[in-house]
């Protein structure tokens, strides 16, 4: 028993050979940021991220990513549920194309975008006819645009963490009487919560780095639509030392959001 106890507390460790193409993955990953930093000119380092424009495209896209974010959320997570929890032929297909975002070029997401509600598109006309709203190149698109590209990360941690729970806890409280919505309310999301939480750092990381999609059905307005990430390529065509500062800014926002805001259990 003594030693049954030891071996369960020992760490198994890892084959050697896997740590050869997670050093490639690593180096993958990092030497283009140590790329970044190389090239940085430090003397106008901080003269250049605390430009106007600079901060006016940091501000824009914090706005945003927040506001996507929970758009995602409010959409999301009904949509996860449905995708999880439903039954029929139809299913497959609906969840194939909530996924479609992950799979296309932001750049054709945009155009569909910009082809639905653009004063052409046929909900774009109506809005503009019956309501006087035009959306495209406006900070509402930008959010719609995000939104589009963000919400199928939280839709698959959402769905995965439903499939792989099961329903048993649902099933035990409706045959105690509860109805759907106190079962959805008082079981299904508590156990949703731990996904939920990665589910919303990854949405939020991808509208905070959203760049096809925006450009294509926002375009890049300075202090409307032009985003912290328009803002790189715009910098890049004009000075590249802005653009290299820029994008090392970003870099630092994305891994603050991750390492602060990431679920408890990813450090498990």
């Amino acid at each position: 028993m003594v030693r049954l106890r030891r071996s369960r507390n020992r760490n198994p460790g890892l084959p050697w050979v896997l740590w050869i193409p997670a050093g490639l993955a690593l180096a993958l990953v990092v030497l283009p940021v140590v790329g970044l930093l190389v090239r940085t000119d430090y003397t106008r380092l901080p003269q250049l991220l605390t430009s106007d424009a600079a901060l006016s495209a940091l501000r824009l896209s914090l706005v945003t990513a927040l506001l996507s974010t929970i758009a995602c959320v409010v959409l999301g997570v009904p949509l996860a549920v449905v995708l999880a929890r439903a039954r029929g032929r139809g299913v497959r297909l609906v969840r194939a194309v909530v996924l479609l975002p992950l799979v296309l070029p932001p750049v054709v997401g945009g155009l569909a975008l910009l082809f639905l509600l653009g004063r052409n598109g046929f909900l774009g006309y109506l809005l503009d006819v019956v309501a006087g709203v035009s959306v495209p190149f406006t900070t509402t698109a930008v959010v719609i645009a995000q939104t589009f590209v963000a919400m199928p990360f939280l839709v698959v941690s959402l769905e995965g963490a439903l499939r792989g729970g099961g329903q048993r806890y649902e099933l035990v409280a409706a045959t105690l009487g509860a109805r759907p919505w106190t079962v959805f309310r008082r079981v299904t999301l508590p156990l949703l919560l731990p996904a939920l939480g990665s589910g919303v750092v990854l949405s939020f990381a991808r509208a905070l780095g959203e760049f096809g999609a925006t450009i294509t059905f926002a375009g890049s307005l300075e202090g409307v639509t032009r985003t912290l990430p328009l803002e790189v390529y715009a910098q890049a065509q004009a000075d590249v030392d802005s653009a290299v500062a820029l994008a090392l800014l970003l870099i630092v926002v994305a891994v603050v959001v991750i390492a602060v805001a990431r679920p408890k259990a990813f450090d498990r």
